[in-house]
């Protein structure tokens, strides 16, 4: 299916053992083992982020990937050798970016890797495994929390680098990188979309950088206050006498109940206003008093 990946970012796998015997494979398993240990990262102070996709082969993904980038928050996108030249302002690109335009505006399109990672200094991959060797297999979330409790340093950059939606990204670019970012996901299924990959490590990273505030989905309401709850209780009590539920002369506990039924609402004045409303119905009733009661039975307490 175009613009499905089948390997990449699959979690489940542990970082494979390096080759016994070699000299040059020890070397590496020392170098990359001491990212399994805690070690001091830089913070990035000046946050910046830059997402670099490897030979992206769908122009719809490089839209997606604008989208994902640009709502949480993040500008600075890097294609390496697409298939498309003019993969930035193709339709498909544009459709799927749903606005992001900015984002494609300011992105960049370059020969080689080398020209990707200019001024960055820590490097994530989203790689296939497994690998003969490499950097250490880490879910991002922990990862990303270990970046930002780190000593601070100015000026530094990540990267996080996706490789085409084939093949993912190829051997000498993963060891290049400190780490190789696997999303958690279902084992015996973790094939995720380009764009669905750059959104979920958009958002943990946004998330160990601070994130965004919830924005309410409607307006906030304001509670009602004392006076009016104390209001609204008096024309309930009229209105429970009116239609025979309250007997004044022996009222018991019932309009203490309702104020702390009331009070555990928390009611909005909007609400005050929808029960007066019914309190005013009942009101217009015209029920003598008891007359819904049968026979003999006493006020509700």
């Amino acid at each position: 299916m175009p613009g499905s990946i089948r390997h990449p970012w699959i979690a489940g796998a542990e970082t494979p053992d390096l080759i016994r015997g070699s000299n040059d494979n020890h070397l590496c398993r020392r170098q990359w083992s001491n990212f399994n240990r805690p070690v001091s990262f830089p913070v990035f102070v000046s946050m910046q982020t830059r997402f670099v996709l490897i030979n992206v082969s769908h122009a719809g993904n490089v839209g997606a990937t604008a989208r994902a980038m640009k709502t949480m928050g993040f500008d600075d996108l890097v294609l390496v050798s697409p298939r498309w030249a003019n993969v930035l302002n193709r339709e498909e690109t544009i459709q799927r970016a749903s606005g992001a335009l900015d984002v494609l505006k300011k992105a960049r399109i370059v020969a080689t890797l080398d020209e990707a990672l200019d001024g960055i200094t820590h490097l994530c991959a989203t790689a296939m495994t497994p690998r003969d060797f490499g950097p250490p297999a880490v879910a991002p979330r922990p990862h990303f929390e270990q970046l930002c409790r780190a000593e601070s340093r100015s000026e530094q950059g990540v990267a996080f680098l996706f490789g085409s939606e084939r093949f993912g990204m190829q051997n000498e670019d993963v060891y290049r990188c400190h780490v190789a970012l696997s999303i958690p996901s279902n084992p015996e299924f973790g094939s995720l979309n380009l764009g669905a990959a750059v959104q979920v490590i958009a958002y943990e990273w946004r998330l160990a950088l601070g994130g965004y505030a919830v924005q309410d989905a409607t307006a906030p309401c304001e509670l009602a206050d004392a006076a009016q709850l104390a209001g609204m209780l008096a024309h309930w009590e009229r209105a429970l006498v009116s239609i025979g539920f309250l007997d004044p002369q022996a009222p018991k506990k019932l309009m203490p109940r309702l104020n702390q039924l009331f009070n555990r609402s928390a009611l909005t004045q909007e609400e005050i206003h929808i029960l007066r409303g019914i309190a005013k119905m009942m009101d217009r009733s015209g029920l003598p008093p008891n007359a819904l009661l049968p026979a003999g039975a006493a006020t509700r307490d």
